[in-house]
């Protein structure tokens, strides 16, 4: 007979609910620690949405997320990830613009001033003088990414102190310029903040795309600086602002995590979904999971949107009035749709033909050309469900990874912005899924013919098939809006930003946390050392 909440179980030191890249890392950190800890995965795979799968014969791409460069450094050498089978490689070029006729913009390796010349050489002089600036307050900030941020005073008492030394020294090393910069990108739109540096069109769209990535806004809309500058914090190889692939797809991510986690003796299982944090004596105390198994815990660590987690798995009348109620109101949704290809050839593009392989194949290939033209497509995305003319990332990882498609196949991973969480008039995403998969093609089509004929099969994930699938509320691929009113302390509410929620025993290890979306780990990190700081306090986490 399955066991019920009242049935004697096995109790760990720590059960970790929802086995993603940032729950594997909690868990493995954890487990070095010394620690008995259980992680607990839905689906039949770790990994959550860093995942790798065949989604047609012979061909498998990252499902979900599709890049590498937000993986913090410190938890790929405390893992040791490249000793359990990580292999990052660099793209040959970071970004390429296809515009109208025979004109782009191709950056990365040594190129990009060049490029942007062609187009403005005022901007191209300025293009060094932006990174440095850009990069200085990108530097102040990812030294705070892992350190849970400060708690203001009159808030509830979850773990860290009113008084944070580190905050004041990070920006006092900023100056005042500096300081004033940083409140800028945390206020202004990015078209503002670009305008002040750039003047043509091309680099402005290519270096905006940045802060409409998972974000469900406009780059006029205030709070999109942030979004560009949280996608300025990450390095590939010790190479500050890069982006790379993970050899095997963002799987092989989430498999190394999951094999140091193992080798410290965590157990993970898979195929076991959660029904209900279990409660006991105003604490949580485990998990009951569908099957009604119980699987007890003395902490429980939930990597998952908070929106669910305190939606459906925690008691209501174990929540806060005032803190339930954030949570009700906590922003989702991220205007992404998201699509897998396998096609016979690569694709032809008109403004640089040839369909051998080329630097531009290998970059994150960005197919809208303008600041207005993102505008334009979150708008009518917001009017009637999706935009005529939308915004694609196309990454062709084939080209630098040949272990994904058969010899003379690719794949291709189309990242698509933006349509409605939900949409308009009541009509579900199950029935205009393949209409707007045509036509998501069909963008890619203008800009390289035969791309429609050259596609061979094709995985479609609507912001609905996110949320059914991989757990992502509204399909926001970030755990909840990356705007002021929900980033820092205020992630996810003023005093609860120190990875303990406001039911004793739960944390937070997931990207509704400090410092946010993207595979960072960062999350992950920070919440195991909350609990061991809890369950062993004179120990010492590195």
């Amino acid at each position: 007979m399955p066991a019920d909440a009242t049935t004697p179980a096995e109790t760990y030191d720590a059960v970790i609910a929802g086995g993603g890249h940032n729950g594997l890392v909690c868990a493995a950190y954890l487990a070095r620690a010394g620690l008995r800890v259980k992680v607990l995965e839905r689906r039949d795979r770790v990994g959550g949405a860093a995942v790798t799968e065949e989604f047609h014969p012979g061909f498998r791409n990252s499902v979900c997320a599709y890049a590498v460069s937000l993986l913090n450094p410190k938890v790929i050498a405390d893992l040791d990830l490249h000793r359990h089978g990580l292999r990052i490689v660099e793209r040959p070029a970071m970004n390429f613009l296809p515009l109208s006729g025979s004109d782009y913009l191709l950056t990365g390796n040594g190129r990009t001033k060049e490029e942007i010349a062609k187009f403005s050489r005022r901007d191209a002089a300025r293009y060094d003088d932006y990174c440095a600036h850009l990069e200085r307050i990108a530097d102040a900030l990812r030294a705070l990414v892992l350190r849970p941020p400060p708690t203001p005073k009159g808030t509830p008492p979850c773990g860290n102190s009113p008084a944070w030394p580190p905050l004041g020294k990070q920006l006092g090393r900023l100056g005042i310029d500096g300081q004033q910069e940083l409140v800028d990108l945390f206020t202004l739109s990015a078209a503002d903040f670009l305008d002040r540096w750039f003047e043509s069109d091309p680099i402005k769209a290519l270096l905006g795309f940045d802060s409409i990535v998972g974000t469900y806004a406009s780059p006029y809309e205030p709070g999109t600086a942030y979004v560009l500058l949280h996608h300025a914090f990450g390095e590939v190889n010790g190479k500050k602002g890069h982006w790379g692939h993970a050899i095997g797809g963002m799987g092989a991510i989430s498999e190394a995590i999951a094999s140091n986690a193992r080798a410290h003796g965590a157990e993970i299982e898979t195929g076991a979904e959660i029904a209900e944090i279990l409660m006991e004596r105003d604490r949580a105390t485990g998990v009951v999971l569908a099957d009604g198994r119980v699987v007890r815990g003395r902490t429980v660590a939930a990597n998952m949107t908070l929106k669910r987690l305190y939606g459906e798995l925690v008691a209501k009348d174990a929540q806060p009035t005032a803190f339930a109620r954030r949570m009700e109101t906590f922003k989702y949704g991220s205007g992404t749709f998201r699509m897998n290809v396998a096609l016979s050839k690569l694709p032809n593009f008109t403004c640089l033909p040839g369909a051998v392989a080329r630097d531009h194949h290998g970059a994150g290939i960005i197919l809208a050309p303008s600041l207005d033209y993102m505008d334009r497509a979150y708008r009518e995305a917001r009017a009637g469900g999706w935009s005529a003319e939308p915004i694609i990332e196309m990454l062709i990882p084939s080209t630098i990874d040949p272990t994904l498609a058969p010899p003379g196949a690719h794949v291709a991973s189309l990242f698509c912005q933006h349509v409605a969480p939900r949409l308009p008039g009541g009509r579900s995403w199950d029935e205009a899924r393949d209409e707007v998969a045509d036509l998501m093609i069909a963008t890619v089509d203008r800009y390289a013919p035969g791309f429609s004929e050259s596609v061979m099969g094709r995985q479609v994930l609507s912001p609905l098939d996110l949320e059914r699938e991989f757990g992502l509320t509204g399909g926001d691929i970030f755990h909840g809006r990356l705007s002021l009113n929900q980033l820092f302390s205020a992630r996810p509410a003023l005093g609860y930003a120190a990875y303990r929620g406001p039911v004793a025993g739960l944390y937070h290890c997931g990207s509704g946390a400090h410092p946010g979306g993207g595979v960072t780990g960062a999350p992950g990190h920070n919440a195991a050392r909350a609990i061991l700081k809890d369950l062993r306090p004179f120990s010492s986490f590195s």
